[in-house]
């Protein structure tokens, strides 16, 4: 555990519902004239819906705005040029994101390439930034990614098909919302999806070798939110109770990782998404309980104590047996919230896993994993989750 850390959040984080009216006054505060609305076709065709209520706030104290909605699911290098020829042509001066993590990684991305230089991939790594990002505001429609927290921006390569991460504390918006009551319609396969993400997001810090006991406290209680709502969530999208849990997990956990950083999980995932255009979350939850069975020697006494937190009753039961009981609770909850087993499911090919091992060993998530593994140890994990039933 570091003795010495800095902590990275936005400076200013809106919760709750009804949030979402706030940002036409916070913008005006910013001094933002011409904001860039970075989001999805099917967000922005939404009748009402969190793009509708955006431009409604900003025209309410009178600021004009341009509208990029071409934001695809693990955002292309493509997006986000596309996005700031429309950033220019309008003339515009910041930029505010509507969605999930797509969404909030291709307005960052956006951001970069204005103030940072036009080839992104120059700039993949940690603190690689020199100049900071237009004024950024983030509006966040999933219990997912905590992209509109975090210092991480992920963009898929589509020529190599590679995912690469820009992570500096430039990324930070500046300003977050999270509105409960914008989730309430989201379906069942996409909360389930962007759930497993909070979820993985809270273990990760966990057991990372960055963490620290504030990024403790905040994993534990996030962990201890998904165990209580994610389920219910998927369930019933519109408990309203589920859901605000939820979005509270998802924030915790995105503090927590944001700081203590994450493991071989994200560096895996982040391979299946860019090789095979797959769900980031999905990706996640099938890796999890493999990923983190080959993590518990390392540190067997952390997942001992996950085992607790996730409700198992490890009384009498030696470290490392108690341990076992973490990756049983991971397992049973992908279970419930139906997420397939198998990487088959997403297309994933053997003969890809040399390619993907290596390149996952070079993920900036790797780094903080408890266990430094090989290649051909990556290769038998991403086996492993292959022949999974």
């Amino acid at each position: 555990m570091k003795e010495n850390f800095d902590f990275l959040m936005p400076s200013v984080n809106f919760f709750g519902k009804g949030v979402i009216k706030k940002i036409g006054d916070r913008a005006k505060m910013l001094n933002m004239k011409k904001p860039l609305i970075v989001t999805g076709k099917i967000l922005r065709g939404l009748e009402n819906g969190p793009v509708t209520q955006t431009l409604a706030s900003l025209d309410k104290v009178g600021i004009s705005y341009a509208i990029y909605d071409s934001v695809e699911a693990n955002p292309k290098i493509h997006n986000i040029k596309e996005a700031k020829a429309v950033y220019l042509d309008n003339h515009c001066d910041s930029i505010i994101t509507v969605g999930g993590g797509s969404a909030h990684d291709c307005g960052k991305g956006v951001g970069i390439i204005l103030t940072n230089g036009d080839d992104i991939t120059k700039l993949a790594g940690i603190e690689t930034l020199d100049n900071p990002l237009p004024p950024l505001m983030a509006v966040n429609t999933t219990a997912g990614t905590a992209s509109e927290l975090t210092r991480h921006c992920v963009i898929t390569n589509e020529e190599t098909k590679l995912k690469f991460v820009v992570v500096s504390w430039r990324n930070i918006p500046l300003v977050s919302f999270n509105d409960p009551m914008l989730m309430l319609d989201i379906p069942a396969s996409m909360t389930a999806a962007t759930g497993m993400d909070t979820f993985v997001q809270a273990i990760e810090p966990y057991v990372s070798t960055n963490r620290n006991e504030i990024t403790d406290g905040q994993c534990i209680q996030a962990i201890k939110l998904v165990e209580e709502s994610l389920r219910e969530a998927v369930a019933n999208g519109h408990n309203i109770e589920a859901r605000t849990k939820m979005v509270e997990a998802e924030m915790l956990g995105g503090m927590a990782f944001n700081n203590a950083d994450l493991g071989y999980v994200h560096a895996m995932a982040h391979q299946l998404g860019g090789q095979y255009d797959a769900p980031h979350g999905v990706c996640c939850a099938m890796l999890l309980p493999i990923v983190e069975k080959y993590n518990i020697v390392a540190a067997p006494e952390r997942f001992a104590e996950l085992a607790k937190i996730m409700g198992e009753n490890t009384e009498g039961l030696s470290t490392r047996d108690a341990a076992d009981l973490s990756i049983k609770a991971m397992r049973q909850m992908c279970d419930d919230v139906n997420i397939p087993r198998s990487i088959k499911s997403i297309g994933a090919k053997p003969a890809d896993f040399e390619m993907m091992a290596e390149n996952a060993l070079k993920d900036g998530n790797a780094f903080s994993n408890p266990r430094k593994g090989t290649k051909e140890e990556i290769v038998r994990l991403f086996q492993e989750a292959y022949d999974q039933k």
